[in-house]
Formats: C-alpha cells, sequence, structure tokens
C-alpha cells in the first residue's frame, strides 16, 4: 500500500510530460485556405545556439508546433559563429539535423535552410530548401550565391532596412542585388523581420518581382520576445498546391505568399485579396423587423484582428465607419439600405492590410439577403 502514493506521482509526472510534449498552446496562429490553395503558416528565419541564437534546435521545432506552424527553416549564420568554442561545429548542417530528429514525429515540415552573413552592400540573406551548408562557405560572396543556385536554393534578402546595415533605416539595392536578381539567385526580400515593416521593401518587392517575405528572426525565446510582449511571431503564409516541401518551394519562387505580424497583412493584391475574402465569413444577413435596416453578421476565422472600413453607398447604424472584427469572434454590422434589397454587395477597405506602400486593399463578399 506504502508504494501507491509513488506509483500516483510517477503517472502524474509521466501525464505531465505527455500534455507538455504534445505542445498544446492556446495561442495558436490560424489562417484559411483560398480557392486553389493550401494556406501554409512559416517562419522561415530562425537561429539557434549553433550560431548566434540562445537555444537548443528542439526548442525551435517545440515553438512552431505550439504556434500551430506548417513549417520553419533553422537559418544559422555560416560565417558568424559566436559560440564556437563552447559548441564547436564543423559541420554547418548540424543545427538542421538535430531539430529533424525532434521534428520527424510530428507533422511539422522542416527545410534546410543557412544564413549567407556579409557587410553591406551585400548584407544578409537567407538560403532555403538548400543540400549542403557547408559548401556555402566561401570566401567571396558571389561564389555563395552561385553555389545556392547550384542547390536550387529559394534566396531572400534579410532585413534590407535594418539601421546596421543602412544608418538611414531604409534599403539600398545596390549592384550587388541587381546582379543577383538579374542572374536568378535572389528571389525574395523581407518586408516585416521582428517588429518591423518595411515600406521601403515592400516597393523593392513590388518593383523588382521579389517574393514578400515576414520573419520571426527569433534568436531567444518566442514567449519571452513576443507573446509576454502582446505580440504574435510574424509569419510568411505561403499558398501551396498541396502541403508539402516541393509545394511550399513552387509556390515561394511564384511568389503566393502574405506577411503577417499581429494584425498587418502585407502581400500582392493577387494573393491579400483572396485571402481576407477567405477570412470573413458571413453569419447572418437578413433585414432587422419591420425596418430597412440589415443586419450583417461577420465571422473572423483569423487569429488576426482584421480592421476595416466601409465602402459602400450606405452608412451604418449604430456603429463607426471603421471597426474591427476581432480574432475568432463576430461583429455584425447594421446597414441603411434606405430600401430592402435582395442582394447586397458588402465592400470594405482592409486598413490593416497593405497591397503597396500606403495602399488598402478593397475586399468585397455578395449577399442573398433574407427579409
Amino acid at each position: 500500500m506504502k508504494s501507491q502514493p509513488v506509483f500516483i506521482a510517477i503517472f502524474a509526472a509521466v501525464s505531465l510530460f505527455a500534455q507538455e510534449h504534445s505542445h498544446q498552446s492556446s495561442r495558436i496562429l490560424d489562417f484559411p485556405d483560398v480557392p486553389g490553395y493550401k494556406t501554409l503558416k512559416t517562419d522561415l528565419h530562425q537561429h539557434t545556439v549553433f550560431s548566434d541564437g540562445n537555444v537548443w534546435p528542439n526548442i525551435r521545432v517545440m515553438e512552431a508546433l505550439r504556434d500551430n506552424l506548417d513549417v520553419i527553416s533553422l537559418t544559422e549564420h555560416i560565417e558568424y559563429q559566436p559560440h564556437k568554442e563552447d559548441i564547436p561545429h564543423p559541420d554547418r548542417n548540424r543545427s538542421y539535423e538535430i531539430a529533424l530528429t525532434e521534428a520527424k514525429d510530428h507533422d511539422l515540415i522542416l527545410v534546410h535552410g543557412s544564413e549567407i552573413t556579409r557587410q553591406a552592400p551585400i548584407g544578409h540573406n537567407n538560403a532555403i530548401f538548400i543540400e549542403d551548408a557547408n559548401k556555402l562557405l566561401v570566401e567571396d560572396a558571389k561564389e555563395s550565391f552561385a553555389e545556392a543556385k547550384k542547390q536550387s536554393a529559394f534566396v531572400f534578402w534579410n532585413h534590407p532596412a535594418w539601421y546596421a546595415q543602412s544608418p538611414k533605416g531604409n534599403p539600398i539595392l545596390s549592384d550587388f542585388q541587381k546582379k543577383r536578381i538579374t542572374g536568378g539567385e535572389l528571389h525574395g526580400i523581407e518586408v516585416i523581420n521582428t517588429g518591423d515593416y518595411s515600406e521601403e521593401s515592400l516597393a523593392l518587392a513590388l518593383e523588382n518581382n521579389l517574393t514578400i517575405m515576414g520573419t520571426s528572426d527569433i534568436h531567444g525565446l518566442i514567449d519571452w520576445d513576443y507573446v509576454e510582449k502582446g505580440h504574435t511571431r510574424p509569419i510568411t503564409l505561403v499558398f501551396a498546391k498541396e502541403r508539402s516541401a516541393n509545394s511550399l518551394k513552387e509556390a515561394l519562387f511564384a511568389g503566393r505568399t502574405v506577411a503577417v505580424f499581429n494584425s498587418l497583412l502585407v502581400g500582392k493584391k493577387e494573393n491579400l485579396v483572396p485571402l481576407l475574402r477567405a477570412s470573413i465569413t458571413i453569419e447572418k444577413a437578413e433585414y432587422i423587423d419591420n425596418t430597412s435596416i440589415l443586419a450583417v453578421t461577420l465571422k473572423n476565422v483569423t487569429s488576426s484582428d482584421l480592421i476595416f472600413e466601409n465602402q459602400m453607398p450606405y452608412t451604418f447604424y449604430s456603429s463607426s465607419p471603421v471597426f474591427t472584427v476581432p480574432a475568432g469572434r463576430s461583429k455584425t454590422l447594421q446597414v441603411k439600405t434606405l430600401d430592402k434589397k435582395a442582394e447586397l454587395e458588402l465592400k470594405l477597405k482592409a486598413l490593416g492590410a497593405y497591397v503597396a506602400p500606403k495602399e488598402h486593399p478593397i475586399v468585397t463578399w455578395n449577399l442573398t439577403l433574407q427579409e
């Protein structure tokens, strides 16, 4: 009988470990699929102790699972190794291998990547879908990019507006980047990195047909750097034909992405508008009894608050023309249509979203009305 409390304690400990290892979390990131594509939630710029991060690679996998991500990449600096005296590793693929051991038991796609780290004007660039990080470690940066292309990597320019590289806080598109773009060696650009949104980087993306990216660039813990500060991590939504690494890669090269940070969404119009339309479902649309006031209930099915402004010729009753539909919740609008309609085009400007610097997209939903 004396062994019973010990058994109970062991059982409780095992149960707690099982719960912890399931990576259940209330902070999950959630976004809908769009017509024709699966929406993959990705964070493709992260660090561990195998470069200048502060955690072991398996922690990045666990954090991603808690955030409900579909894909991550650990992009260690191949040249910058501040922990090498304590964690010597001549093999620059080691971080990926450790993370892969953790990820293989979970429904998470792990993409092999590295960060090419040089002084301006070259700057920092992530190469993902690589085969061997060691071969990128060469003296001439041009050879690093050429090797990444040889490995069929997708390469994107990291935090180009970072003041440590660009003191004015604006990205500088040098001849080096121009040659990499025209040579098919640079394919994307971060418009959101950590908490910074760069309009100038968005302009460069649109001018040069670069894929729009958003990343956490996490070095510490997601909980400390984001969650405890009231933020979700920045991510890139990738619209893929299926949930696979090959389909993800095809979508990145095709530029089908939206960068997200909290209630900020940034992307090309052809990608962002379908996402916003799918993010709001119409739960109800019917007239209030004995009135020509239409009650329309909108449901936000994402994990981001969505901010809109009325763009219809009709005004709202008892509501500002600017309103928020909170993440995962509903909002009822009362639209004064003046007379009863059989159909209505709900037309809203998405104020938290950008398709170009200072340009918000207009989104419409066609409603069939009930009396």
